[in-house]
């Protein structure tokens, strides 16, 4: 049988929940007929490049399939006509790879990179610092004196 990943776009309104009975829908049809779902990840919520049906937002899903064409063009007419789901793609693939995708393994270092300034120490310039010599009101600043005052 052929191979096939296809990613959906759920809309933001609905659970995680829902987008996994979506899933497990998709999973029993296929298993029905005798295909397999290879693969199976949850991307998450995720802001969209642009408003599809005035969402800003979607849940992500990866599916790898092993399934018939017939089967996979009823799943993904079922599928558009599902008022939950924003967009589908699906592309045939020569194998499914079982490794966690590189969405998913580089969701986990964006979290370790962003959370860094949070909670713990602050960058040591300060947040509007330019640079050029010090902060305002700082004790760095030479008092006004007159010339011959010392004399």
């Amino acid at each position: 049988m052929p191979l096939y990943e296809s990613v959906l776009i759920a809309r933001n309104d609905i659970s995680q929940q829902q987008v996994d009975a979506i899933l497990d829908g998709i999973a029993a049809q296929i298993e029905a007929d005798g295909g397999a779902v290879r693969k199976r990840e949850y991307w998450g919520l995720r802001s969209l490049a642009y408003r599809i049906k005035k969402n800003r937002k979607g849940h992500y899903a990866l599916l790898g399939l092993e399934v018939r064409s017939e089967l996979l063009k009823e799943i993904e007419r079922q599928l558009s006509l599902n008022e939950d789901i924003l967009r589908l793609l699906t592309l045939r693939v020569e194998e499914i790879d079982e490794a966690p995708s590189p969405v998913l393994s580089r969701k986990g270092e964006d979290r370790g990179e962003r959370g860094s300034f949070r909670g713990g120490a602050k960058p040591a310039g300060g947040r509007f610092e330019s640079g050029r010599g010090g902060r305002r009101g700082g004790d760095d600043r030479v008092a006004d004196q007159p010339e011959n005052a010392a004399e």
